[in-house]
């Protein structure tokens, strides 16, 4: 159980990592030709766009990314509390 438990303690947290910094790098690349990126349509403009959090453009990413990452934080802390047979 600890082996399941430490797979879903990282796994969703280095998924949701590299979906913000692939994101961070289309954002870098525009800001660097002169645009600005319109987070919602995730696409470069030319007028200035309001900023939209992360957690707020991809809430259920977000949440059941943690939540999954708290369950495995259960399973490791249950795995390593139970003799094994």
């Amino acid at each position: 159980m600890a082996r399941w438990g430490v797979l879903l303690l990282i796994v969703p947290v280095v998924a949701l990592m590299g979906l913000y910094f692939w994101e961070l790098g289309d954002i870098r690349e525009c800001q660097l030709s002169g645009g600005h990126w319109d987070y919602l349509a995730a696409t470069c403009r030319e007028q200035p766009q309001p900023f939209v959090p992360f957690i707020e453009r991809h809430t259920l990413m977000v949440n059941g990314g943690m939540l999954l990452a708290m369950a495995g934080l259960v399973m490791c802390v249950v795995g390593l509390y139970v003799r094994r047979r």
